[in-house]
């Protein structure tokens, strides 16, 4: 998935062997690779992008069809935020799988490109596992949320081969449920960056059976004659976003649906995305930077999940 992987279990008398295990997880992950990649060429969903034919059933796989339902309800949750038609900018931009380009792009390419835009171009037929659009040129993006669906996906097998103490973390998306083997439960970092470059840990959560997703521009960005472009591309604009929300992180039981709402969030920004959290009772904390360094926020759902401090 163009990331790596970790999964860490607990044992029991049951479980299969390791190398079982292992051979099971990457096959799996591959599997969604073939399906979701906009990095591979024969991938189904590159295959969807390539096509030109409109208003036609493109069959793909149910897992596909799952991920991109889920993408067009967020979008509607998210207000627009999250879409994953935004690809072909976020081509242009170089965050994609077409590379970095020489330059920054002109207000020409940019117009031309926005107008591919539009969850409303897009649709999952609903007979079947099919993908529809509606122009030629719409481009599918799934990366801001195939990530999470992964973890679900793995998380899934796991507890389906009876474990059930486990943490499954696929690029910083993570899903956890039981202990971690000590009698503790799973803890995690939320990591704040610092002027060095590197992070450390902001707060520490322990978030049960709930999914950890985090979104920020901290790490894959650019610059370009002393301006800085973020890799998060907003779709009603077509330009890297520009606000002081360094990373978004949220809480949710489906790391997909996590993954794809701290996509969204993350564009939203931090007033807007802390307004649409709490009014939707969503667990969200957000890393902000202010004139005198970062600043931490969360809203109210969150709060269970800080690790006590004693």
């Amino acid at each position: 998935m163009g990331t790596s992987y970790s999964i860490k279990y607990v044992s029991a008398p049951t479980t299969p062997p390791l190398e079982s295990l292992q051979r099971d997880i990457e096959q799996k992950l591959q599997l969604i690779n073939d399906q979701m990649s906009t990095y591979r060429e024969d991938s189904e969903l590159s295959r969807f992008n390539q096509s030109r034919q409109i208003n036609t059933a493109f069959p793909v796989s149910a897992a596909t069809a799952k991920v991109v339902r889920e993408a067009i309800r967020l979008n509607g949750i998210t207000e627009g935020a999250l879409d994953v038609t935004v690809g072909s900018v976020v081509n242009l931009w170089g965050f994609g799988s077409e590379g970095r380009p020489d330059k920054v792009p002109t207000e020409a390419e940019l117009e031309k490109r926005r107008a591919w835009i539009g969850i409303d171009k897009l649709a999952v037929e609903q007979k079947q596992d099919a993908l529809i659009k509606t122009i030629p040129e719409l481009y599918v993006d799934l990366s801001g949320i195939a990530k999470g669906y992964g973890v679900d996906v793995i998380a899934d097998y796991l507890e389906a081969n009876n474990i059930h103490h486990y943490m499954v973390d696929i690029g910083g998306e993570i899903r956890t449920r039981g202990n971690n083997g000590k009698d503790q439960p799973w803890r995690i970092a939320i990591e704040k960056p610092n002027a060095s470059g590197g992070s450390r840990a902001q707060e520490i959560i322990e978030p049960g059976i709930m999914s950890v997703a985090t979104s920020g521009d901290y790490r894959n960005y650019f610059e370009e004659k002393g301006v800085r472009y973020s890799h998060t591309i907003d779709p009603s604009t077509g330009r890297p976003i520009n606000h002081r929300l360094v990373s978004v992180t949220v809480l949710d039981p489906s790391c997909m649906t996590a993954d794809g709402l701290s996509t969204g969030l993350d564009v939203l920004g931090p007033q807007r995305g802390m307004e649409l959290a709490n009014l939707l009772n969503i667990p969200v904390f957000m890393i902000i930077k202010t004139d005198n360094g970062f600043e931490a926020r969360y809203s109210t759902a969150f709060e269970p999940y800080l690790r006590k401090k004693h």
